[in-house]
């Protein structure tokens, strides 16, 4: 198909044939709009220097410091159950000495870790599924994803595609407290606000 050489002018503003037409020729070619783009997407994004720009201060989460039990009462492989940073929906966790370092471990061995009890992928109950030979959490009952509590609750298998949040523990003397989250819990847009 070949287009009319009369039409590609009126189209391209060539020979005065826009005028003609009663159309204007393009006020801008594709370099100038990309710098022009550009130039007003650099504005927006940084901003006009010596503009006084509004501040919004950081919001900072303080969880509480909260205590869950002695080290010395804790036996390999036995998991303690606790809540944790409230008592709301899906604050339920477990606290447990793997008898092997972990990531984020507690205590002499570094092998004291505690992590939210509820699946990451739909909200599974994890309560109960703790195995000790591979110190893994699961299979969650939803869609049997399993997660590796030697290496801050990563994913082995499974649906779930972020890791169980992990409780900051804290030891002082024997007491061990829990003091923050790593991750987000599932359910939830705050940990702050369950």
């Amino acid at each position: 198909m070949t287009i009319d050489p009369r039409v590609a002018a009126a189209i391209n503003g060539e020979n005065g044939e826009a005028e003609k037409a009663g159309t204007r020729s393009c006020l801008m070619n594709r370099r100038s709009f990309l710098l022009s783009g550009g130039i007003a997407t650099t504005v927006v994004m940084v901003g006009i220097p010596g503009l006084v720009q509004s501040q919004t201060p950081a919001v900072v989460a303080t969880y509480p410091r909260k205590f869950i039990t002695k080290l010395s009462s804790l036996e390999v492989d036995e998991p303690f159950d606790f809540e944790y940073p409230d008592e709301g929906l899906y604050a339920e966790s477990i606290l447990v000495k793997l008898g092997k370092e972990a990531g984020g471990g507690l205590g002499p061995d570094k092998d004291v870790v505690a992590f939210n009890y509820t699946c990451t992928h739909q909200g599974g109950p994890l309560q109960g599924t703790y195995q000790a030979a591979d110190k893994a959490l699961g299979p969650c009952p939803l869609h049997l994803t399993t997660f590796d509590l030697t290496r801050h609750g990563i994913f082995i298998s499974g649906q779930a595609y972020q890791s169980l949040p992990q409780v900051l523990l804290e030891l002082e003397g024997d007491d061990i407290y829990a003091v923050g989250m790593f991750g987000l819990i599932y359910g939830r847009f705050d940990n702050l606000q369950g």
